[in-house]
């Protein structure tokens, strides 16, 4: 019997357990943690419950879109941490690291054949959804998708939200119940099936797991594989540990401040989890966890409002506040939009009123026109836009106030709202360790207009709030900051 909540899991097929099977398959594509994973929770279940061995795979395909050494490398150093960590424990684990495209082929349905049932992460972005499906369609046993994204079920929603305001309101009306339904912090720490031999010799020689050299992810092993390398590595590690220090660090040194100084770089307020969120080596509930111990919180706290207000819900500290709003509201209102619509990344996903208003003014004169190549080489006449990409390029982020400027810039420096839109889903896609999600794709498409109201009408933007490098420079602390990322 799972201990997972129904509303979390859904069946990718109508195919039925085989209980003669040689063990529990998890297929680990989104949720890359060994804690706080509902996903890896059900997985642990089911192994228990069937007396079988728990088999956990995770496949680094070399041809995804826009791989590279930076991401390539990310992974690894979470796939590295991972076996080791389940080295000689009740779980065994196949990392598997393409050295060419379509090497894999075969080896997910070869280890399904032999399985009681697959579990798969249900993430709803990028090209994951369409692969896991997929394979769920394919499978000959039950494929069991599993969703570990949020505090808020993606299935306990029974709409698509076009603004924060909205979605906090119904938040604040339907959440209390499922934040006592957190995800167990160790799922694997209850005795499992032996693993013993668990995966045929003949799958073990055609797709050996990759072994600690592969998974290092140095510059040869990096340059061996058909990757990007003019995107370099970011100099921090795509860890659990990592990602468990910067929470740790935050807590105790931002999360009271937050408030009042997210939006300025010298400040440093800012968690820079993101990364690690997208990747799925951290859970928002193990932040939120990590949040309310800080806070000394239990749901009695919360408050019985629902009128949508962004403080004083949650009733914790200011900084607290701030950063739940953007942990929980803003994050889980992406996951809404690219669960429930399949254009959310086209331009044609945005607002009529937005279309409307920047077709209008395409015609307007732009004294500045950037190629995609000048954008990325931060080429630009405007210091405190190339800081922005300087930091994007070097360090795979950009910060959260600036990185809004800096979409609102692109519209100003292209010709047409979809070619803008083009531009920054490229360089974000490309770039940022934290692209490729829905929160990302949520921060560019509110640059032109999703998630917004309409604005007193300029050039070029038209009614889309509109943003200046002068007016940002005069409301937020920058000086380090063009220091660090000027020319």
């Amino acid at each position: 019997m799972t201990t997972v909540p129904e509303n979390r899991i859904r069946s990718g097929n109508a195919r039925k357990v085989n209980p003669e099977g040689d063990y529990v398959l998890y297929w680990m594509t989104a949720f890359r943690r060994l804690g706080w994973n509902f996903a890896l929770q059900h997985a642990a279940d089911l192994s228990r419950d069937l007396r079988k061995p728990l088999v956990v795979l995770e496949i680094l395909f070399a041809d995804y879109p826009y791989a590279s050494h930076r991401l390539h490398r990310f992974v690894l150093d979470g796939m590295a941490e991972r076996s080791r960590e389940l080295a000689g424990g009740p779980v065994l684990h196949h990392p598997f690291v393409e050295r060419e495209p379509g090497e894999t082929k075969g080896l997910l349905p070869a280890l399904a054949a032999r399985a009681c049932c697959v579990v798969a992460d249900d993430y709803p972005s990028f090209f994951l959804p369409r692969m896991v499906e997929e394979a769920s369609g394919r499978s000959d046993v039950r494929f069991d998708l599993v969703d570990s994204n949020g505090l808020l079920p993606l299935a306990a929603v029974d709409r698509t939200f076009t603004a924060a305001y909205h979605f906090r309101r119904f938040l604040q009306k339907y959440l209390p119940p499922h934040l006592l339904e957190l995800p167990q912090a160790t799922p694997l720490s209850e005795p499992l099936p032996d693993p013993h031999e668990a995966i045929s010799d003949e799958i073990l020689q055609r797709w050996p797991p990759a072994g600690p050299d592969s998974l290092a992810g140095d510059g040869r092993i990096l340059e061996e594989l058909p990757l990007d390398a003019t995107v370099p590595p970011v100099g921090y590690p795509g860890t659990a540990q990592e990602a468990h220090r910067r929470l740790d660090a935050f807590v105790e040194s931002g999360l009271g401040r937050y408030a009042d100084d997210r939006n300025h770089p010298d400040l440093d307020a800012t968690s820079g989890l993101s990364p690690f969120l997208h990747f799925g080596t951290i859970s928002s509930h193990e932040v939120f966890a990590g949040i309310t111990a800080w806070e000394g919180w239990s749901p009695l706290r919360l408050s019985e409002r629902t009128d949508g207000a962004r403080a004083g819900w949650w009733g914790m500290g200011p900084g607290a506040e701030a950063f739940l709003d953007q942990l929980v509201t803003w994050r889980e209102l992406g996951f809404n939009m690219s669960s429930r619509e399949e254009s959310y990344a086209r331009y044609e996903s945005l607002p009529g009123w937005a279309r409307g208003t920047l077709e209008e003014h395409e015609g307007d004169p732009r004294p500045h026109l950037y190629s995609l190549r000048e954008l990325r080489e931060a080429r630009t006449h405007d210091p405190l836009w190339n800081a922005a990409q300087r930091q994007l390029l070097e360090e795979g982020i950009i910060h959260n106030y600036l990185r809004m400027l800096w979409g609102k810039k692109i519209l100003q420096w292209t010709p047409s709202a979809r070619q803008a839109l083009d531009v920054m889903v490229d360089l974000n896609d490309r770039l940022a360790v934290d692209g490729r999600d829905p929160n990302s794709y949520s921060g560019i498409f509110w640059c032109l207009g999703r998630y917004d109201r309409g604005w007193p009408e300029r050039p070029v933007f038209g009614k889309v709030r509109s943003m200046s490098s002068s007016r940002t420079q005069a409301k937020v602390s920058l000086d380090n900051y063009l220091t660090r990322f000027g020319s």
